[in-house]
């Protein structure tokens, strides 16, 4: 009997023992050796982001030269004026414009300048006395009685940060000054509406954000065509001969580039990479067939046949597989000889003028007829040169239109110079630098506050130290960029919202989240129950056995003491 009970003691005592390593080593060691590691995260930082408060700045100076204001006014001119504008787009997005003018009388180099006998000339020579910094403007007052503008215009807008605004003869010199800024008030307006940010252009740049509102709907399709913001861009010319027996191409494009598409890409260097690269197709056709017109003595293609011409041209591009970056195609089709001319119908029956199309964030196709270098007893194949110059002109408007730089039809009375060799006005650049600094702003708050969330909810993803350093580096990017708007230092607002889009991608999209992103609760058990279960039974039930012999013997102690 003595020898069943010291059995059983230590039965319990080994049942106890085993239990109390279990509890006080193993489970705190396997809970630590299984835990997920999570890095710190600026959790705080990222829910402050999610409501967007954006302030874009710029710097106004109004230049008055000799003839608009009397020495008395000068001495009363402000020295500054802030005007605030602010628009609650919804209930975590709010935009507010601000705009710092400043005022000042022309100096005697200035005034050289503006007596220069065209306008042109005039904004030349002031680019060349002072440069404006990026996202600046200056506006210069001038006399109504200069010959720099057109009797019937009142705003000449130059390639540069400048603009020319004449006062009307109604504005005479003995008006007062209150007149006269009162005057210049909504013409003010107007100049900044064209030559810097406007709400519907920076709007229509926070639609990865917000959704718009029936009142920028003319905002929309600008904002569909052009390519979203990306760190680089791919641009493929191609030439398209469908009929190689009948002529030979030549086609100069990489002087054509050189000289028509570098300079822009150039100007456009700070907003991101270019590269370029071309390709010559023989025997391939457009994906629909054009039908003759008697009336006009030539082939046509409608323009509700347009949405089939992509798809079978693009299956024989190819594509750059070594890039991530958006490609930009950029097609020459020379008709085969037995379905030229070819031209393009608008949807009034007319021909297009320049004999192309673009499709929205793709590229654009142009037609190109050489039926006219066929002689009657003409050898075959025929050699033909290539018009690049007329070709290039076509594309670069296309090129303007799918990256983004708009071509609004200026107020009555603006007289706009031409972007020249270049293609690009430095005011275009602006404007373009403005929308994609509030784009990039938008979609890498939008990426970071997601995947915050994410991470929340989903509490087994591991956080490694890679990912924590790209959210934090987004977050001080994002907070960087947002007080350089805020500054009105555009360049490097810009450059902190390249920063931060970069690394919010690289946080959101790094592989170590995604093995982990779908893996269920009821895998986990189906892992641990086997490996637990035949442990853990023999343990609870001796630890069962002994509590139940333990309340036994207490009761039997009690009914003995009754």
């Amino acid at each position: 009997m003595a020898t069943t009970e010291v059995e059983r003691r230590r039965g319990q005592l080994a049942a106890l023992a085993i239990a109390a390593v279990v509890i006080v080593l193993g489970v705190p060691l396997w809970w630590k050796t299984t835990e997920t590691y999570r890095a710190w995260l600026p959790v705080s930082h990222i829910k402050e982001l999610d409501i967007l408060q954006l302030q874009l700045s710029a710097d106004v100076e109004v230049v008055f030269a000799r003839g608009t204001v009397t020495p008395e006014q000068q001495k009363k001119v402000p020295l500054t004026l802030t005007q605030d504008d602010e628009h609650i787009i919804d209930e975590s997005t709010s935009l507010r414009y601000r705009y710092e003018t400043k005022y000042r009388t022309a100096t005697i180099m200035e005034e050289d300048a503006l007596n220069q006998p065209t306008a042109a000339e005039a904004d030349l020579s002031l680019h060349t006395l002072s440069e404006s910094p990026c996202g600046s403007l200056v506006v210069y007052v001038i006399p109504e009685t200069s010959s720099l503008l057109p009797q019937d215009d009142e705003v000449y807008i130059g390639q540069r940060r400048t603009a020319l605004l004449r006062i009307s003869a109604q504005t005479k010199v003995g008006r007062t000054l209150e007149q006269l800024l009162t005057y210049l008030e909504p013409r003010m307006k107007q100049i900044l509406q064209v030559m810097s940010f406007s709400h519907n252009d920076i709007t229509a740049a926070l639609s990865d954000r917000v959704r718009l509102s029936p009142g920028n709907k003319e905002s929309i399709p600008d904002n569909m065509r052009a390519f979203k913001s990306s760190p680089g861009y791919e641009i493929t010319f191609s030439l398209l001969n469908p009929d190689p027996h009948s002529h030979r191409l030549q086609w100069d494009i990489e002087g054509a580039v050189e000289t028509y598409i570098q300079p822009l890409l150039t100007k456009l260097a700070p907003l991101a990479n270019f590269s370029i690269d071309s390709q010559m197709l023989y025997y391939t056709m457009l994906g629909v067939n054009p039908r003759f017109d008697g009336s006009r003595g030539t082939y046509t293609i409608n323009s509700d046949s347009l949405a089939h011409v992509i798809n079978p041209v693009e299956a024989r591009l190819g594509s750059n597989a070594a890039s991530s970056n958006p490609v930009l195609n950029f097609l020459l089709y020379v008709p085969d000889a037995a379905h030229s001319p070819l031209h393009i119908l608008d949807r009034q029956k007319q021909e297009v003028t320049s004999n192309a199309f673009h499709s929205p964030r793709w590229g654009g196709i142009m037609v190109y007829n050489v039926n006219g270098f066929y002689e009657p007893e003409a050898a075959l194949p025929v050699d033909i040169n290539i018009n690049m110059a007329k070709v290039m002109g076509v594309f670069l408007a296309q090129l303007r239109l799918l990256l983004g730089v708009q071509s609004s039809s200026p107020p009555p009375g603006f007289l706009m110079a031409p972007c020249g060799s270049v293609g690009l006005a430095d005011w275009e650049l602006d404007r373009l630098m403005w929308s994609r600094s509030v784009e990039n702003v938008a979609t890498a708050t939008t990426t970071i506050t997601s995947l915050a969330q994410l991470l929340d909810q989903i509490g087994n993803i591991v956080i490694n130290d890679n990912i924590a350093k790209q959210v934090s580096s987004a977050v001080t990017s994002l907070q960087l960029a947002v007080a350089e708007l805020e500054a009105g230092n555009l360049g490097f607002a810009l450059q902190y919202s390249k920063e931060a889009i970069l690394a919010s991608e690289r946080a959101f999209f790094d592989p170590s989240l995604l093995h982990l992103l779908y893996f269920p609760d009821d895998q986990k058990f189906a892992i641990y129950i086997p490996l637990f279960l035949p442990m853990c039974v023999p343990i609870l039930l001796s630890l069962l056995k002994i509590v139940s012999e333990a309340r036994k013997k207490r009761r039997e102690k009690f009914a003995k003491k009754d």
